[in-house]
């Protein structure tokens, strides 16, 4: 006999979105809100993966392109296209990002044994960005380690080196 508590660990939800004609999952336990594309306010020099920001409720909240974050073309906006918003802990405090996607998919309850260990090669990201595979019947699906992907010591380090090219090619 399973009692709730137990049947609350085997049983995860994950939210499912789509990202380069990819489906990818996220716990939401990280997950604040969904919200449609509402345009956002781009920043000057900002590196290529900062799309802009947005307004949300009087808080300004940066909004990273995931598609370029992992190395590839940015989101093409259309209808579908939506920011994921997710805090994100750094030290004591916790900071909200906009996570822009081409489209979500739905929120999925996942038992555990459908639930793989994280690859070390194959998924086309680095291996820190993946933390387990979704076993499906047409394949796999990567779940996002959210904290790694949105490391804001990486991300700040990122901006900063891109922020010196920018000061080394307008120099040059």
């Amino acid at each position: 006999m399973v009692d709730s508590t137990q049947a609350q660990e085997l049983v995860r939800q994950y939210l499912m979105f789509n990202l380069g004609g990819e489906t990818y999952g996220v716990g939401i336990h990280a997950i604040r809100e969904i919200i449609e594309y509402p345009g956002v306010t781009s920043i000057p020099l900002a590196p290529a993966f900062l799309h802009g920001v947005i307004n949300l409720r009087g808080a300004v909240v940066p909004v990273l392109d995931l598609s370029v974050r992992f190395g590839r073309e940015p989101t093409v906006i259309n209808r579908r296209t939506c920011i994921v918003v997710v805090e994100v802990a750094q030290g004591e405090s916790l900071h909200m990002l906009g996570v822009l996607v081409d489209a979500v998919s739905e929120v999925r309850e996942v038992e555990a044994s459908e639930v793989e260990g994280r690859p070390q090669f194959g998924t086309g990201l680095r291996s820190d960005f993946v933390t387990a595979m979704l076993r499906r019947e047409q394949g796999f699906i990567p779940i996002l380690d959210i904290a790694a992907v949105l490391s804001l010591g990486e991300l700040e380090s990122l901006i900063e080196a891109g922020a010196q090219a920018g000061v080394g090619a307008a120099a040059g």
